[in-house]
């Protein structure tokens, strides 16, 4: 199954650009070859393509219901690591599990403070396709903790080392909550400044065992566990 992103509006199809290009130039394919298009909002169908000089057009041949799309209720507000590779390997594993809101974090002991959210959504959608998933998370631009907690209307979950801090484990979490928003720190931890604000507003710390796991791994850890207990 070959997945493509494009605009359905009724009985059209609108491959993006680079679609099209892709499917001419690098995958070469032909007249008649069947793919599947969604528009990432839950919209899939399957066609045959008809091939028109550079561009590229889709005849229908069935839709699908939104029911096969492939969506949960976490969101991970996470701080982006200073080696960005490490980044890029949470976003890429979490899509694939089904993550369905991605909030990059800048936090006090941050050592990335600039992020490319655009490359981070091109790489949901290719980690969308490569997945199968055809409704995409959301992605939020690089928010400071003091501004999302602000923000927030909903009960905050955080990961942090701090021993002398109540937590209770992620099992917990996952077995009553389908609805969650959960923080992972920097690098360096959350400062006990922000715990502290997190804490007297309500939030609820989260252990993820005895390990101390870096932040991308702590964030696939999590995205994995909501998988297999939703799935």
């Amino acid at each position: 199954m070959r997945l493509f992103i494009g605009e359905i509006n009724q009985n059209e199809v609108q491959l993006r650009e680079e679609e099209e290009h892709h499917i001419i130039k690098v995958l070469r394919m032909r007249e008649g070859d069947e793919i599947y298009v969604t528009d990432g909002r839950g919209a899939l169908l399957k066609g045959n393509l008809r091939i028109l000089g550079k561009r590229v057009k889709v005849e229908i041949i069935e839709t699908y219901s939104t029911s096969l799309s492939f969506h949960n209720g976490l969101h991970i507000a996470i701080a982006p690591t200073k080696n960005l590779d490490r980044f890029e390997f949470f976003i890429e594993k979490a899509v694939e599990l089904g993550i369905s809101k991605i909030t990059p974090l800048l936090c006090a002991n941050s050592e990335r403070k600039i992020l490319n959210i655009d490359k981070i959504k091109k790489q949901v959608e290719t980690a969308c396709k490569q997945s199968l998933r055809t409704i995409f998370p959301e992605v939020f631009p690089l928010t400071s903790i003091k501004n999302f907690i602000q923000s927030s209307q909903t009960k905050l979950y955080l990961t942090h080392c701090y021993k002398e801090y109540n937590k209770i484990s992620l099992k917990e979490v996952l077995e009553k909550e389908k609805e969650i928003t959960l923080l992972v720190g920097p690098e360096g931890d959350f400062s006990k400044k922000e715990v502290e604000e997190l804490y007297s507003m309500g939030s609820i710390g989260v252990s993820l065992g005895e390990n101390r796991l870096r932040t991308e791994t702590a964030g696939i850890f999590i995205a994995s566990s909501y998988y297999l207990y939703n799935s």
